[in-house]
């Protein structure tokens, strides 16, 4: 019995982007294509084989620490974004705002799939879910910059929305308007996290 299961859920590539300078900002420059290299995408500074640790596992490492990096792309449902922009009050949300690599339409709930899940694309590429890309406060600047006074609105707007992070298990050229196949690990979910969630309240 294989590990992973086809689901019956799949979604089209509608938007691609890099970030081609993290320092300089997080807008993202939308591309047609962008080819995934085990590193990541090509031309995105977000990629590499590695990265250092920054306050997301900070229980695990202290910061800057050289850790594998599985956070190469920022994928976001275009449902969510969608959800996103209503709840900030303005009419659409650019992707490249928020520093996206892809927004994929048709998966439902993309942003709590399951850590493992696969997400292929028709060519074969294979694109591995790391966790919940949890909301954070740096798209504001360039929010702000294209919608004067929504910037702040951003991180409340996209709790539980804000999409997944992922790392390249299969190389591949990615196009917008490709189809992308769901697969998701044959395991229940664990029965004690309400517990460990209870204990840090």
């Amino acid at each position: 019995m294989p590990a992973l299961i086809a689901t019956p859920f799949s979604g089209i590539i509608l938007w691609l982007g890099v970030v081609p300078d993290r320092k300089a900002g997080l807008t993202a420059r939308a591309r047609d294509a962008v080819m995934a290299r085990f590193d990541g995408p090509e031309g995105e500074s977000h990629g590499g084989l590695t990265r250092p640790s920054c306050s997301r596992v900070m229980p695990l490492y202290a910061r800057n620490t050289p850790i594998r990096n599985v956070r190469q792309f920022s994928i976001l449902s275009a449902e969510e974004l969608a959800e996103i922009a209503a709840r900030m009050g303005v009419a659409a949300l650019d992707p490249a705002l928020v520093g996206a690599t892809m927004v994929i339409e048709g998966i439902p709930d993309l942003t709590h799939l399951p850590p493992s899940s696969r997400l292929q694309a028709e060519g074969g590429t294979t694109l591995v879910v790391d966790m919940q890309n949890r909301p954070c406060v740096l798209p504001a600047k360039p929010i702000e910059a294209a919608l004067p006074g929504f910037g702040k609105a951003f991180k409340t707007a996209a709790s539980g929305r804000r999409g997944v992070t992922a790392w390249v298990e299969r190389e591949g050229l990615l196009r917008v308007g490709d189809g992308v196949r769901l697969h998701v690990p044959d395991q229940r979910a664990w029965a004690h996290l309400a517990q460990v969630r209870s204990s840090k309240a």
